[in-house]
């Protein structure tokens, strides 16, 4: 019979091997539980930032070279707003989420954290929820100062209002002796109300030019009644910004049916009368 010796070195040294192999597999193992625990945790966290994040263009308005953006985050019960600015002057500027659009103006409904000198700010917002604030009707704008809450460094329109790449230009002639053209441009916003950009040549830096869509076609013998009083027409830039949601009746009326529409614009050189139409042109369905 053979007998083996479990005390010789090599037996020994085996086991020892064994050990060291044993330990390092445990060592793996709770490294790997360690791993598995870590990203756990860190998944609970980021339960609170669920990935839901929409962003809007502030734009340029009383102080050029100023643009940014407005990034809406969502973040478990709140949404988190955080406004970035470039070629904004230095110093802490106020920061406003309005109701209505850029070209309404509205009441203010929450008082975001200033912008301070780095260009940012972050506020969070419970009265709200990520969802109704994306489709909010409402802009948010960037004042300069608190001293001067009237120059606008940037805003833009947000949720509901943002416009849409859905859009039609119509032709605006100039009635003569005043040589005033231009167009009316109406563009689509993502809760299907417009916005009626008109955009002038020939205007009068300073001066102010009532417009309005009448009834009917440019035509039609007497011409319509008004519909829908519009901004006046700044004599300097040449433009005016409306919003519409309703006729001055307060039908509600949506881009869809401006395209259809049995109407035509007027723009006058001071009150809102026939005898003082200096520029017209037909729209929708005319």
């Amino acid at each position: 019979m053979v007998k083996f010796n479990y005390n010789c070195p090599a037996r020994r040294g085996k086991q020892i091997i064994q050990k060291m192999i044993t330990r390092k597999l445990n060592t793996v193992l709770i490294m790997l539980v360690a791993i598995i625990a870590l990203i756990s945790i860190g998944g609970c966290e980021k339960d609170d930032a669920t990935g839901n994040e929409t962003s809007y263009d502030l734009k340029v308005q009383d102080v050029l070279g100023v643009a940014g953006t407005a990034t809406f985050i969502e973040t478990g019960n709140s949404v988190t707003i955080d406004l970035v600015l470039t070629g904004a002057p230095s110093g802490v500027h106020p920061a406003e989420l309005c109701m209505n659009t850029v070209a309404e103006g509205g009441a203010v409904v929450v008082t975001l954290n200033p912008v301070d000198d780095s260009g940012k700010s972050s506020t969070k917002v419970t009265s709200m929820d990520y969802n109704a604030l994306i489709a909010y009707d409402g802009f948010i704008k960037v004042m300069k100062s608190a001293s001067e809450p009237l120059v606008i460094l940037a805003q833009g329109d947000i949720g509901g209002n943002v416009i849409t790449d859905t859009n039609i230009t119509y032709e605006l002639d100039t009635i003569q002796p005043f040589g005033v053209s231009g167009t009316a441009m109406f563009e689509k916003r993502e809760n299907g109300n417009s916005l009626v950009t008109l955009s002038l040549t020939g205007t009068i830096a300073g001066e102010s030019y009532p417009a309005t869509i009448n009834l009917s076609s440019i035509s039609t013998i007497g011409g319509g009644p008004v519909v829908k009083t519009l901004s006046n027409v700044n004599g300097t830039t040449g433009k005016s910004y409306t919003t519409i949601r309703k006729l001055n009746n307060d039908l509600n009326i949506t881009y869809a049916n401006w395209l259809e529409y049995d109407g035509y614009i007027n723009i006058y050189q001071t009150a809102v009368d026939l005898g003082n139409v200096i520029s017209h042109g037909d729209i929708g369905s005319n």
